[in-house]
């Protein structure tokens, strides 16, 4: 029970020290402590070397330093003759009340067993001496004494000595440790904020899981695109959550072959871009090991667009089989022509000889009529495609001057409406004011984009809207044709630009058309380039650059 005001004061029953031998004691006592503190910057350290001091230096059974800081929390330690104890011998239940037990200034003794406040001790009387921080009772330093006769006022005037001087010290200590605290704080939070800014500066998309499959690591470029994903909305959440959209199965044994063998695996992918493109992803699943165990510990999934790469690689190989089949037409076109040019003229001879009665009316001469029919169309056929074939075998070097883009969308589109099939096709254009002009052959350049807009009508057999688009991109024109057909399947967009690569029936396509526009372009210096979503429509985009300049700028120079 605490003790009443009064009681509390006539507990202390010291009076100012008179004996020589005393106050020396005393005076050493608190030199040796004092620099002892002069360079302890830690609370902990504090409290420990003041309750061993107090312990040692008055005899007591045990002394116990207990402390509440702010930002820190409780810091404790209690010593007997055998050194450091556990602190828990504290009454904790006792130790929330103390700011009421406690006198607002000097310390007080207490020899009812029941009343202490450590437990598990055999001392007869204990001292208490509060630890006023900021002019609040934050703690005490409590000194348990075996015997009365063990108690007396000097140890007493060291203890409230010692207890000041604690006070000052670990308040001292506790700043010193916040300032640490937050200066590291600071750091760590600089370093985070420097990380994470490198990692967002990477030109890949990258994150970073635990063994129990959290992310802890999620940079800005995987929040990019049609798939991208926040930071907040991925960071602490369970991977398969956040790629919801990839089978489970598959991730989880990535992850899983990557924590067990600490191998490096590199996969490609594929996924949809927002505009209908394919996009080309080289995914590197790279373990981080633990320096001192070897253990992995985390795994770091990069993500490298390699579209650009893919479409080169594609591009070389559409140039290889260009020239390939170049060199074949140069070689055995010629020699077909004449024996098709033979046949077909043998059979138009005997489809009119046929026409004229040269031959008895009969079964078999319908037959005849028939099969002369089947020769012609296709020998004609045939020449078609050994006429494709020549421009590959041909310079397409052209007669290249100064065009007008709007110009030969304008044509293109005037006779695109001519073949047009039903009347069921619109057909727009849209084209920038001020267009740049481009040095190209016309003839060329009109012949592939007929030719796209021919093969965007092809896609629409119920109708539809066919868009002949041009803008100015920096340095560059940019010509799309755009339809709302049927789109083309993801599988076949790395193939159509091949040759004799064709989606149409048999007999209805040579499968020429597209790599002769391939080969236009390149032959401009430009790229062509497909963007499709199956049952929307499909986008061919022309780049070529841009060689002389605008309109207004040589009108302002002139």
């Amino acid at each position: 029970m605490p003790l009443p005001s009064a009681a509390k004061k006539q507990s202390r029953i010291f009076s100012p020290i008179t004996e020589s031998a005393d106050s020396s004691q005393e005076l050493r006592f608190i030199s040796d402590l004092g620099r002892s503190l002069l360079f302890t910057v830690h609370p902990k350290k504090v409290a420990s070397r003041v309750a061993s001091a107090i312990q040692k230096c008055v005899e007591a059974e045990v002394c116990a330093f207990v402390v509440e800081l702010e930002n820190i929390g409780i810091v404790s330690c209690a010593f007997d003759d055998r050194g450091e104890i556990d602190p828990r011998s504290f009454s904790k239940s006792r130790f929330e009340k103390w700011p009421e037990l406690l006198p607002p200034q000097i310390g007080y003794k207490q020899e009812n067993e029941e009343s202490f406040l450590l437990n598990g001790s055999s001392h007869k009387i204990e001292y208490v001496a509060p630890l006023h921080i900021n002019s609040e009772i934050k703690g005490a330093i409590v000194v348990g004494f075996a015997a009365k006769c063990d108690f007396n006022e000097a140890k007493g005037s060291m203890i409230e000595a010692a207890t000041q001087m604690a006070a000052m010290s670990v308040n001292l200590s506790a700043h010193y440790e916040a300032a640490i605290n937050n200066s590291i704080n600071r750091a760590k939070e600089e370093h985070r904020r420097f990380t994470e800014a490198v990692l967002d500066a990477l030109p890949v998309s990258l994150y970073v899981v635990d063994r129990d499959f959290r992310i802890v690591t999620w940079n800005r470029h995987r929040e990019i695109g049609v798939q991208g994903i926040s930071r907040d909305a991925a960071l602490g959440r369970n991977v398969f959550n956040v790629l919801a959209r990839y089978p489970e199965g598959r991730v989880r044994e990535e992850f899983e072959r990557a924590f067990r063998t600490g191998n490096i695996e590199r996969i490609e992918q594929q996924t949809a871009a927002e505009d209908g493109s394919t996009k080309h992803w080289m995914v590197s699943k790279v373990p981080m090991k633990d320096p001192e165990t070897g253990d992995v510990t985390h795994v770091i999934t990069v993500g490298e667009d390699i579209t650009a790469r893919v479409e080169a690689i594609h591009a070389v190989g559409r140039a290889e089989k260009l020239a390939a089949v170049g060199r074949l037409a140069a070689g055995v076109v010629h020699e077909i022509n004449n024996p098709l040019a033979t046949i077909a003229a043998c059979a138009e001879a005997l489809e009119k000889r046929a026409e004229e009665g040269a031959f008895e009316a009969s079964e078999a001469s319908d037959d005849l009529n028939e099969y002369l029919g089947l020769i012609k169309s296709e020998a004609f056929r045939c020449k078609s495609i050994t006429t494709g074939l020549l421009d590959f075998s041909r310079l397409r070097t052209g007669d290249r001057h100064p065009l007008d883009v709007a110009e030969i969308l304008k044509s293109s589109a005037k006779l695109i409406s001519h073949q047009k099939r039903g009347e069921n096709i619109e057909i727009k254009i849209e084209a920038d004011d001020d267009l740049p002009l481009l040095n190209a052959d016309g003839g060329q350049l009109q012949q592939a984009v007929i030719a796209l807009g021919t093969n965007a009508i092809d896609a629409m057999p119920d109708g539809g809207t066919l868009t002949f688009r041009a803008a100015g991109q920096f340095n560059r024109v940019a010509i799309e044709v755009e339809d709302t057909g049927v789109g083309i399947p993801p599988e076949d967009l790395s193939k159509i630009f091949e040759p004799f690569f064709t989606t149409k029936e048999v007999g209805e396509g040579t499968g020429l058309g597209l790599a002769v526009c391939y080969g236009i372009i390149t032959d401009h210096g430009g790229r062509l380039s497909v963007r499709s979503n199956p049952g929307k429509g499909t986008t061919f985009t022309i780049l070529l650059p841009v060689i002389v300049e605008s309109r207004e700028s040589r009108a302002e120079s002139l």
